[in-house]
């Protein structure tokens, strides 16, 4: 029972002079506040409006009839699409394209109307700027569905040539295809990857916290306004009682995250929230062993810096939402199985944009809590071979240096 008191009293003890070294480093008040409130504002603002309208673009008409032009106005009548104008040739073209002026070309070779009422394959060029694909993504639907609409007219005129009757039978397509995207009715950008996106800034935001955290803990009592050793007997109660604070710490900036930011830029919101949050204490658990991995890693508190740059840009790559993670090498799929975040931005996602209950997430859901024992036990090794020598070090240097100076001033 004795022991068990003093644990209980050293997870008591670490939370509170965690918390006082959180509420005195104003870096870490940073990663914790203005990371996960500001950033998913800011991000969310500049992807809106979600859909890239109004795509300037220049024609290069070679065979100047009335399909052709009837071609273009279709066209340029397209949300999508803005005709700014004709060039003479395509060098002229590719000049507007290098300036910005245009982001697309279309050319219309010559006897491109007469190919298509005659029955033959009416060919077009199209040059689109690369640069955003999105706005070559708008600009190839918009296309797309022009063509196949002007396609459909002229079968139909032909067959009204050949059989006048024909056409009260099949005026329309008696087999249209209505496209819905799941989880993303607009099909817009930002409801499609900001929902990833605040999962990965949660972690972020931990993650960077925690190792500043560490670094703290090597600089003197006077920087960080604390004694920064804080460690109790045991170093699990250590790294409970750490945990415990930086939990309490983040819940309102992650409900925050997962539930009003959404509410406020109208994402989608199929799921249930109480189940999101059960989903997402694996991935904390996880996330906290992590940390307590970057802590013993990083010595000085600007070092978390550079722990940001490599660290976001890894994460983003590898947890599926710019490239499919099926489609990753073997290692690299690997690596990100053994990422936090890979699983969680799958599971939420499922629950917050196609309604996903928790039973459904089942897998991601085990996997969380794979990675949360795996990195958990990895934190314990770091925090009791690494970290604790290292404090325990600093502890009897700065003692050392204490009586060296207290035998001078003697």
């Amino acid at each position: 029972m004795n022991k068990f008191k003093t644990f209980l009293l050293g997870i008591y003890d670490v939370y509170l002079r965690e918390f006082k070294l959180v509420v005195h480093d104003l870096g870490i008040i940073i990663f914790f506040a203005f990371l996960p409130l500001a950033y998913p504002v800011i991000y969310s603002l500049i992807y809106n409006p979600e859909l890239v309208k109004e795509v300037p673009f220049v024609v290069v008409d070679h065979d100047r009839t009335s399909g052709s032009r009837e071609l273009v106005r279709t066209l340029d009548a397209c949300d999508e699409a803005w005709l700014l104008g004709y060039a003479s040739d395509l060098n002229e073209a590719r000049k507007a394209m290098d300036s910005h002026d245009v982001y697309a070309i279309l050319e219309i070779p010559e006897g491109f109307s007469r190919d298509v009422e005659n029955g033959e394959v009416g060919k077009t060029v199209l040059f689109t700027d690369m640069s955003l694909l999105l706005r070559y993504r708008g600009f190839l639907v918009a296309t797309t569905g022009v063509m196949q609409a002007l396609g459909a007219e002229v079968q139909t005129r032909a067959i009204d040539r050949v059989a006048p009757l024909a056409e009260t039978i099949a005026v329309d397509n008696i087999m249209p295809i209505n496209n819905v995207s799941l989880g993303d009715p607009q099909s817009g950008f930002a409801s499609f990857i900001m929902i990833g996106v605040l999962i990965l800034i949660l972690q972020q935001s931990l993650l960077l916290a925690m190792g500043m955290a560490g670094g703290a803990r090597h600089e003197k009592a006077s920087v960080v306004g604390y004694n920064p050793h804080n460690n109790a007997r045991y170093v699990p109660a250590t790294m409970i009682g750490q945990s415990l604070c930086y939990l309490s710490i983040i819940v309102l900036p992650g409900i925050w995250l997962i539930h009003y930011v959404p509410m406020i830029f109208e994402f989608p919101m199929q799921g249930v929230l109480w189940q999101e949050l059960l989903f997402l204490v694996p991935f904390l658990i996880a996330v906290l062993g992590m940390g307590f991995v970057i802590q013993a890693l990083v010595t000085e508190r600007e070092a978390i810096f550079l722990v940001w740059v490599v660290t976001t840009l890894f994460f983003l790559f590898l947890c599926g939402m710019i490239w499919p993670r099926y489609a990753l090498p073997p290692f690299w799929k690997a690596v990100s199985d053994a990422i936090p975040v890979s699983w969680a931005i799958e599971g939420f996602i499922r629950m917050n944009s196609n309604g996903a209950q928790l039973w459904q997430v089942s897998h991601e859901y085990i996997m969380l809590w794979i990675n949360a024992a795996g990195w958990g036990i990895a934190g314990y090794v770091m925090q009791r071979w690494v970290m604790l020598p290292s404090v325990i070090k600093l502890i009897k240097k700065g003692k050392s240096q204490q009586q060296v100076s207290i035998a001078e001033k003697n």
